[in-house]
This record gives C-alpha cells, structure tokens and sequence, in this order.
C-alpha cells in the first residue's frame, strides 16, 4: 500500500475530494448524509488553505515499518499505553478505513481499563450514522466517572 504524494494532494487540496465525495463514501446512511450533513462538510472546508490538512495529515500515517512516522506512531502507542485516563472505545462496525478487528482491538491492548470497543453502526465517519447511539454512551460513562 502506498500513498499518493501527487494526486492526493491534486484531488483534495484543488477539488475537495474528501467533502465531497470521500466523506460520502464514508457512512452508511448515504442518502440521508448526503441530504442533512454533506453541504457542513463543504462548508467548512471552502478553498484549498482550509483543506490542507486533509491530504497532508493522512500522508504521516504509516502504512508499512520504513514510514516517516513510524517513529512518532511508535512514540504514540507508548504514551497511549501508559495512559490510566478514563476511556472510552467507540468504532464503526463498518469502517473500512481503520477496521475494528485491526485497529478498536489495538486501541483496547494499549489501554486495557478502557471500555469497550462498543461497536455501533458506521464507517470511518460514524457520527453520521450512530450520533444518537454514541452520544448515550458517552453520557453514560460520563455518569459512571461521576459526571467528570
């Protein structure tokens, strides 16, 4: 797997690929995404200064061991493993990007006294499709760490 240094920065810097389109291909509930969320989603990304992060950041993420970052996502999953700070695991079932066999399991050998992973209906941009769900089980284990 490889990133794409070119094209990427091509498709979402100049033509708001992930607003449009990315973010879309993103949920489940496409229709319903593309009537009540996508037009935010464009708005607040307008030119290409405020995209820029959409293809530089996912450009650091390392998809092999001779990545650049490899050494701050090692550096990372350290810090996160020393953690004791009350969490909570939240993941889409459907994520295709960070899938929950791979990645919730990770996040839960790293922080072990986390809950979950509770695993509600999404992809990578799960909010869209769960916000109600995921907003009950932030505000229950809010409750059970005394309403922090």
């Amino acid at each position: 797997m490889m990133h794409a240094p070119l094209v990427g920065p091509y498709l979402l810097g100049r033509h708001n690929v992930l607003a449009r389109r990315g973010a879309y291909l993103s949920v489940v509930g496409r229709d319903k995404f593309r009537r009540e969320a996508q037009a935010a989603y464009e708005a607040v990304l307008p030119d290409a200064e405020t995209r820029l992060l959409t293809w530089v950041w996912p450009r650091w993420i390392p998809l092999d061991d001779t990545a650049r970052a490899q050494a701050r996502f090692a550096w990372l999953e350290a810090e996160l493993a020393k953690s004791r700070l009350p969490t909570l695991i939240i993941w889409g079932r459907e994520d295709e990007v960070f899938d929950a066999a791979t990645f919730a399991e990770q996040f839960k050998r790293l922080l072990p006294h986390a809950e979950g992973p509770h695993m509600v209906t999404g992809r990578h941009f799960l909010q869209e499709d769960s916000g109600a769900e995921i907003a009950r089980l932030i505000a229950a284990f809010l409750d059970r760490q005394g309403g922090m």
